[in-house]
C-alpha cells in the first residue's frame, strides 16, 4: 500500500472521529455538572444567610418570650418576626431558583431548612410581641 494512501485513509479516520466527538463533546461543556463537595456556590450562600437570619430570630424570639416586659421585650419580639420573615423570604427565594433537586449544590436543602427555621421565627417573635402587649 503507498504512504498516500496510508496518510489519507488515516486523516480521514482522524476525521471521523474528531466529527463524531465534537456534538459530545460541546454537549458536555453546556451542562455543567453538580457542585463539588466543598464549592460555595450562590444557591448554598444564600441558603445559608436564609438559614442564619432564621436562626438569629429564633434565638431573639427565645429571649424575647422569657423575658416579655417592657420595651426591650416588644423590640426583640418585632425584631425576631423581621429576622424570621427575612429569613423564609430568601429561603423562598432560593427554592424558587434552584435549578436542580436535592444534592446537586443549588441550595436546595438549604432553602427549605431556611424556611422551615424562618417560620418558626416569625411564630416566636409573633407570640412574643402578643404576649409583650398583654404585659406591658
Amino acid at each position: 500500500m503507498p504512504v498516500r494512501r496510508v496518510l489519507a485513509a488515516a486523516g480521514a479516520a482522524l476525521a471521523g472521529v474528531v466529527w463524531s466527538a465534537a456534538p459530545a463533546a460541546a454537549h458536555a461543556l453546556a451542562e455543567p455538572g453538580p457542585a463539588g463537595l466543598y464549592t460555595l456556590s450562590a444557591g448554598r450562600l444564600g441558603a445559608i444567610v436564609a438559614a442564619l437570619s432564621g436562626l438569629a430570630g429564633m434565638a431573639l424570639g427565645g429571649w424575647a418570650l422569657r423575658r416579655p416586659s417592657g420595651r426591650a421585650g416588644s423590640r426583640r419580639a418585632v425584631a425576631a418576626l423581621a429576622a424570621g420573615l427575612a429569613g423564609m423570604a430568601l429561603g423562598g427565594l432560593v427554592v424558587a431558583t434552584a435549578d436542580g433537586g436535592l444534592g446537586t449544590g443549588n441550595g436546595l436543602g438549604g432553602g427549605i431548612v431556611a424556611l422551615v427555621v424562618g417560620l418558626a421565627a416569625a411564630v416566636l417573635g409573633g407570640l412574643a410581641r402578643t404576649r409583650s402587649r398583654r404585659t406591658g
